[in-house]
């Protein structure tokens, strides 16, 4: 099933909407209890909590606006759940915090699979977005593997050694934007091996 186009902005506001609202909500609530039958939650749980169907409310609407959700942005959503749930269940806001290690992580771990078989998983993920020579897609696929790997030991010293008021603010705009400015360095330096429209139809 094709994707259908959307407008960007509403596309980047489901995208990166409910992130946002998980940080202002922490922001209001960080110093707050709540009782739920006869337990005590932390506003950082409670915050958890709400999140978890506020994803899943913006990526049913940009499935149902698109047809078509990612590869990564389903397991994402599954491993925000999975551990949303843990961390509600064991009122343990420390699972929620080893999430990022755990994906990051298993990203490093797929990656770096698929390129002692000699194959870019990448490439099978974004190859439709970003024609690349097979060469170039190894060394791309084995920077990210690195890169992620970087990020899931970052995340496990920040969340072990910082508060909890740290580690949010570097979740939500920290890591996004160093993985954000490591990619597009890689790419900017891999220009070399980028397909261009024009050379794909001679």
């Amino acid at each position: 099933m094709s994707e259908k186009k959307i407008n960007p902005v509403l596309k980047q506001v489901l995208e990166l909407g409910p992130t946002i609202v998980f940080f202002l909500l922490y922001l209001r609530i960080k110093d707050e209890v709540y009782t739920f039958a006869g337990t005590e939650y932390s506003g950082f749980i409670v915050a958890t909590i709400i999140f978890v169907p506020i994803l899943l409310a913006a990526m049913g609407i940009l499935w149902f606006l698109t047809g078509k959700l990612s590869r990564i942005q389903v397991f994402t959503a599954f491993m925000v759940i999975f551990f949303g749930a843990l961390t509600a269940w064991f009122n343990d806001e420390r699972f929620f915090k080893m999430k990022t290690s755990i994906v990051n992580g298993l990203f490093a771990v797929i990656l770096g699979a698929g390129l002692l078989r000699g194959k870019s998983l990448l490439k099978y993920v974004m190859g439709e977005v970003l024609p690349m020579e097979d060469e170039g897609w190894m060394k791309l696929t084995k920077r990210l593997a690195i890169g992620f790997a970087v990020l899931a030991i970052a995340n496990e010293i920040i969340w072990r050694t910082m508060s909890t008021d740290a580690w949010v603010k570097i979740e939500t705009f920290g890591f996004p934007l160093a993985l954000f400015l490591y990619l597009w360095a890689q790419i900017v330096t891999l220009q070399q091996y980028v397909i261009e429209p024009e050379a794909e139809e001679t």
